[in-house]
């Protein structure tokens, strides 16, 4: 074992020898880093290889304390995300600096029983080093991710405000004289009960306004008018939205199977909810035309004690899980017509009733769940044995 002295005497003899050839090894290591021109500052990296190996070097005489190198490491982990480096170009240009390093000590003359000491001392320097600049280099590149991405979430936000405000003013003008159109549609029922194809003409005229009327949710605020809120019965209002569907479904040969429990009673915007089923059985009724097979559409209804959870079925196409993942966003659509806004309404719908909504999709069926909290007064009643 080595005495203190003759190893401070080997310490000083080895930091003036990497003095001496410090020229010799920067010119070297910047032979064989992996540096883009366009990018890196060739100068800042020759002057970060010149502070790590005088580190080093004088690391042999003066110890150095952990945030000393932490403090260097930091400095260094930011100039290379300011860079937009790739963290395996650092890394290695790093470990080459340590490597070199190793065959210079090796070069020194000292006696080789002694050089595993200092090798071992070059290796811990390096991996702190290593460590505090990879967490640093790691951690600044999530926060300017994060930085990014809100960014990009606020500028979507922005951009969909003003074309919520664009949209709202042009569907209020379209739909003053759309209105008007309808009511003279209904007198002239009233005039002329057996005037051909003014059934279908009104059927569609009700389908424009309610398109209409999606365009307009959008440019709401998120928030439920109390006004409209009262007690209502779900059973009710599909059969509602099925009936005003009726001549569709029976064009394509759907087939309809309802489960619906007709007790079940929530609190919420009627006209808000018949949307929202009236918009997921229309996608259902598309979806199922779009295929030869038996056309079906399920609807089902499950109850505890404090939810409702209405699930539509249907056995069109598979909708594939990276649609599945933005089927909710606005103006994101998986038909070749659609205008994205439907979905992201129900949505918000379900939401502004501190409900749910979800989508999966198999081989076999395609399916929409709807949860939402039901009026717990009714349960009580159904649970009473009187009733």
């Amino acid at each position: 074992m080595e005495s203190t002295d003759q190893m401070d005497h080997v310490y000083q003899q080895l930091s003036q020898f990497l003095k001496m050839h410090h020229k010799e090894f920067i010119d070297l290591w910047e032979e064989q880093i992996i540096v883009h021109n366009d990018k890196d500052d060739i100068d800042l990296i020759r002057h970060n290889g010149f502070i790590m190996y005088e580190f080093i070097s004088k690391s042999f005489v003066k110890q150095l304390s952990d945030d000393q190198i932490q403090s260097l490491a930091y400095k260094i982990a930011k100039q290379r995300v300011d860079a937009e480096i790739n963290i395996g170009e650092f890394v290695y240009n790093v470990n080459l600096g340590r490597s070199l390093i190793v065959k210079c000590v090796n070069l020194s003359g000292i006696e080789i029983e002694k050089l595993q000491l200092i090798i071992d001392l070059i290796n811990r320097q390096f991996d702190l080093f290593c460590y505090h600049a990879v967490s640093r280099y790691t951690e600044l590149k999530d926060k300017k991710l994060q930085e990014q991405n809100l960014y990009i979430s606020q500028t979507h936000k922005d951009r969909l405000a003003i074309l919520g405000q664009m949209s709202s003013c042009f569907v209020h003008e379209f739909r003053n004289p759309l209105t008007s159109v309808m009511g003279f549609i209904k007198l002239l029922k009233d005039d002329y009960p057996k005037l051909p194809y003014l059934d279908i003409v009104s059927k569609e005229l009700e389908e424009l306004k309610f398109r209409i009327t999606q365009f307009l949710h959008t440019s709401r605020m998120n928030t439920v008018n109390e006004s409209k809120m009262g007690e209502i019965t779900i059973k009710f209002i599909l059969e509602e939205v099925l009936d005003f569907l009726y001549p569709s479904i029976i064009d394509g040969k759907i087939k309809v199977n309802t489960k619906i429990d007709p007790k079940i009673k929530i609190i919420g915007d009627q006209n808000e909810l018949k949307q929202v089923f009236l918009n997921l059985l229309m996608n259902a009724v598309d979806a199922v035309r779009e295929d030869e097979k038996q056309r079906k559409i399920d609807i089902n209804t499950e109850v505890d004690s404090e939810h409702i959870k209405i699930v539509i079925s249907n056995n069109g196409p598979t909708i594939n899980a990276d649609e599945v993942a933005y089927i909710f966003e606005p103006f994101y659509t998986t038909k070749k017509l659609g205008t994205g806004i439907g979905l992201f309404v129900c949505k918000n719908i379900i939401e502004k009733h501190n409900g749910k909504i979800h989508c999966l999709s198999n081989n076999d069926l395609t399916t929409f769940e709807i949860t939402l909290p039901i009026n717990k007064s009714v349960c009580e009643e159904m649970a009473s044995p009187t009733k």
